[in-house]
């Protein structure tokens, strides 16, 4: 069965957040994140994997990017990461 993540990654040193999906291991698609590219994530080379949540579709991982995406909100990302180590 396949698995689709919703992710939250931070860099410490931009002290930024950058939420996707994928359909990929998050420690492979970390490792694309990383690699010389054009886009958001090229800015650092720090980030780190702070959150995951899984799906058995693809849509609902999107969907789930795009309502975390429209938060907008710092806190708000910050304490979902937080409960999930509580968790």
């Amino acid at each position: 069965m396949e698995v689709f993540k919703t992710y939250i990654l931070y860099s410490a040193s931009l002290d930024k957040y950058y939420i996707g999906s994928t359909g990929m291991n998050t420690a492979a698609r970390l490792v694309k994140h990383l690699a010389n590219h054009k886009g958001f994530t090229a800015k650092a080379k720090d980030w780190i994997i702070v959150y995951t949540e899984e799906f058995s579709t693809k849509t609902e991982a999107i969907l789930r990017e795009r309502q975390l995406k429209g938060w907008k909100n710092r806190s708000r990302i910050r304490e979902l990461i937080s409960k999930s180590l509580i968790e």
